[in-house]
């Protein structure tokens, strides 16, 4: 039988053959017993008053026990009674006790890590505050303005005393509404004696509010706003009657509670964005993309479609469409067919928009790392058109001055939007642009699984077009690229996975194998023209610098 017994503070370990103490003799034997038996008597009086000693600390502090990283312990499983400079006999002393009880240990539910079960490397972003409290009264911490008490000019011991009277009066309203339960079709009847008191009773404390502020009323609050800026709530006394403030403090403080029901208890590494709502579609996201943290814990993100402005709840978002003018992308729109619109948009003019879209794309792609840097960008934003505006179909971004000619940066096609044709329109766009630069282009490295499969087909189909309306006996893989504007290098690749690239009595011949093509026309006459680019919509000129 293998025992492990802790070395010091280095956490190594060192495996002793107890069985072999049986070989021994007798008289070792019993002078092992009695001082296994000594150091088990005294470990255990150390085990009993570190214990003692832990939760007297407890009851003396209202805050979590903290560990030497500043982390809170999760639970009791988790507290090591045994210190870093324990002695390796208190060490085994308490594993001997536990063998030597005969309990079995398998029932106990499986230690969770501190970063497993919450995340306190968090904390408020209101300067000076550590995060305590919170604006309900209902919880020992915050970690967003909505539910800080400092935020709101308030201390932790107000919001439990706030949160004790609204309770209060919540049992009083639901005591009242019980005594009015046998009065039938209440709409229609007079208000009852109480509803009436009530109703003088607010008359009375509305009429009580101030005319206006006294001088040194209005100084204060000029020196806590230059003092604090935003980073505090104005000042709201006297500024309307007692009784409607105290209906805004209860507003305020059912928001917060909302809020912290949809953030919950988050798990390091897991404050991931679960659903997006966009337009009429939820969306179900497939990586994390660095949002504030404020917006990062939420497990749902409601965004405008139009302006791509991301907010934390519904309210906000049907508030927010009742005052967005805006119904297409910014910048100018250079292609139109139909209903399909391309809109070029520039990330020095329209910072926030660039930005806002780069988060969007990460939530659906892996290797992005373009989220704020956007000036050195153009961005190309593709639309579907209806009677309510233009809707976001997806996009491709390039660089003003790429050296290696990249056509696109990143590409994305949004995911209620995928399996219908316009990844390649987006694709076929990019080498448009690229034939009316007089250049020939490919994407940047590396391509995502999907945006890989996307342009292996489109080269595909580029190739098996070119083959069928190519008559001469000699092809040329730079002419081929010259025509359409793809890179020798992924016209060669594209050969060499078609088996259409031989090497001959040492020369590369191209095989038209026409099998491949009729495919091709057979999927083109059922596809039809809806879905592709028409060189003759485009109405732009290459930027200057390009």
């Amino acid at each position: 039988m293998l025992e492990d017994r802790k070395i010091g503070a280095h956490n190594s370990f060192v495996y002793t053959n107890f069985s072999a103490d049986h070989e021994h003799t007798d008289r070792i034997e019993t002078y092992g017993r009695t001082r296994r038996n000594t150091r088990l008597t005294r470990a255990s009086l150390r085990l009993s008053q570190s214990s003692q000693d832990l939760k007297r600390a407890a009851d003396q502090d209202e805050s979590p026990p903290r560990t030497p990283t500043g982390n809170a312990l999760s639970s009791e499983s988790d507290i090591d009674v045994s210190s870093p400079n324990a002695s390796p006999d208190e060490s085994l002393a308490k594993e001997l006790s536990l063998k030597d009880s005969g309990s079995d240990l398998s029932h106990r539910p499986k230690r969770r890590r501190f970063h497993e079960s919450y995340n306190f490397n968090m904390k408020c972003p209101t300067p000076g505050c550590n995060s305590l409290g919170h604006l309900t009264g209902k919880h020992e911490r915050h970690f967003s303005i909505s539910g800080c008490p400092l935020f709101h000019n308030l201390s932790v011991d107000e919001c439990k005393t706030r949160a004790s009277s609204r309770d209060k009066q919540v049992e009083e309203r639901t005591l009242s509404h019980r005594q009015d339960e046998n009065r039938h079709a209440t709409r229609h009847q007079a208000p009852t004696e109480r509803q009436m008191r009530y109703k003088e009773k607010v008359t009375e404390m509305r009429k009580k509010r101030n005319s206006g502020l006294l001088k040194e009323q209005k100084d204060q609050y000029m020196d806590h706003r230059q003092s604090h800026g935003n980073n505090r709530e104005p000042l709201l006394e006297n500024i309307t009657s007692d009784y409607d403030l105290e209906l805004f403090r209860k507003a305020q403080a059912r928001a917060s509670e909302d809020l912290e029901k949809l953030q919950g208890q988050v798990a390091e590494g897991s404050n991931m964005i679960k659903t997006i709502v966009f337009g009429r579609y939820e969306l179900d996201t497939w990586y994390h993309s660095p949002y504030p943290e404020e917006y990062a814990r939420l497990g749902r993100l409601y965004m405008c479609e139009f302006c791509l402005k991301y907010m934390k709840s519904l309210t906000i978002l049907r508030r927010h469409m009742a005052k967005c003018v805006w119904k297409h992308p910014p910048g100018d729109e250079i292609y139109r067919k139909g209903n399909i619109s391309v809109f070029e948009v520039d990330g020095k003019k329209n910072k926030i928009y660039c930005q806002n879209l780069c988060l969007l794309a990460k939530l659906f792609l892996d290797h992005k790392t373009l989220y704020y840097d956007v000036e050195p960008f153009l961005f190309y934003v593709m639309t579907e058109a209806d009677n309510t505006g233009c809707h976001l179909v997806g996009y491709f971004s390039k660089e003003k001055n790429s050296f290696l000619n990249y056509n696109v940066s990143c590409i994305l096609t949004m995911p209620q939007y995928m399996r219908q044709g316009y990844g390649k329109m987006l694709i076929d766009f990019s080498y448009l642009l690229s034939k009316v630069e007089e250049k020939v282009g490919s994407p940047e490295r590396p391509l995502s699984d999907l945006g890989l499969i996307s342009y292996r087909s489109y080269w595909k189909e580029v190739l098996l077009r070119y083959l069928n309306q190519f008559q001469g006996k000699e092809i040329s893989i730079k002419e081929i690229s010259q025509e359409t504007a793809v890179n020798p290098v992924d016209i060669v690749s594209t050969l060499q996975s078609l088996q259409m690239l031989k090497y001959w009595k040492g020369k590369h011949l191209v095989l038209k194998r026409q099998d491949l093509i009729d495919d091709w026309k057979a999927k083109e006459t059922k596809r039809g023209s809806s879905k592709t680019i028409e060189p003759t919509a485009l109405k732009w000129t290459p930027p200057k610098g390009t």
